[in-house]
């Protein structure tokens, strides 16, 4: 266990001393603000709810994730400090857990400083509470899914530049697998069986149901298991490659 913490807290501590971590969240507090209140028109709906600011969190995660997850593992290798956290008492398992759930806990601390745009629709309206406290839990299984998807594409590669372009791919199929269309988009170059498969697997409208007050067990035993497989994923990628090298 005190393995696991030493990981947890190098990996966030990290962050912070560098300059991504204070990019990452600028950009992210900024776009938030700027999609909620001019693109999503938030005056212009006059209905208190934070749809429109929750509705673009997939698209800010789609970009902002691998941007955070490219280096989890693909930096360790480069780096050649893979060797000496992979030789301490703790399983491959435990690595990956732990440099994902820092990965996981920041973007988690991004998505607290967001807490002024819950305050503003309060003092504009009446919402239900229930639904946005529901919405930001729903957002930050989310983060988890384009994290764990991000840690995997790390973990296969030693190039951060490549992680994040494959990071950005995986998760842009499975963004798009379950939006209208794309069912009749892929169809045309994919056989049948792969396109269901990437329509069952797609976040979009699991995540857009929560942001609306449906709450179903399927959408939320997906958001936890999807990031579950994906940590596995990873783990057997850099077990493999322990082992090769």
């Amino acid at each position: 266990m005190s393995s696991w913490v030493e990981i947890f807290r190098r990996e966030l501590a990290d962050y912070f001393y560098t300059p991504i971590a204070y990019i990452f969240l600028v950009i992210f507090l900024i776009l938030s603000a700027v999609l909620t209140f001019q693109v999503g028109d938030f005056f212009g709906r006059q209905q208190a709810d934070l749809i429109a600011f929750f509705s673009f969190h997939p698209w800010l995660y789609l970009v902002l994730a691998p941007a955070l997850g490219m280096r989890l593992w693909a930096e360790e290798r480069n780096s050649g400090t893979i060797q000496p956290l992979l030789t301490l008492p703790i399983t491959t398992l435990c690595a990956v857990w732990a440099k994902f759930f820092a990965s996981w806990m920041f973007t988690a601390f991004a998505l607290a400083l967001t807490f002024p745009i819950w305050i503003s629709v309060n003092y504009l309206g009446n919402p239900d509470n229930g639904v946005i406290v529901a919405s930001y839990i729903g957002s930050f299984l989310l983060a988890g899914s384009y994290l764990a998807v991000s840690s995997c594409m790390s973990a296969v590669t030693q190039n951060q530049v490549v992680a994040f372009v494959l990071a950005v791919a995986v998760n842009l199929l499975l963004t798009l697998g379950s939006a209208s269309g794309a069912s009749t988009m892929l169809s045309p170059w994919l056989p049948s069986v792969i396109v269901e498969t990437i329509l069952s697997f797609g976040y979009l409208s699991r995540f857009e149901s929560i942001i609306k007050g449906v709450i179903s067990v399927p959408d939320i035993v997906y958001l936890v298991s999807l990031p579950a497989l994906f940590v596995y994923l990873s783990v057997v990628a850099v077990d493999y490659k322990k082992n090769s090298s």
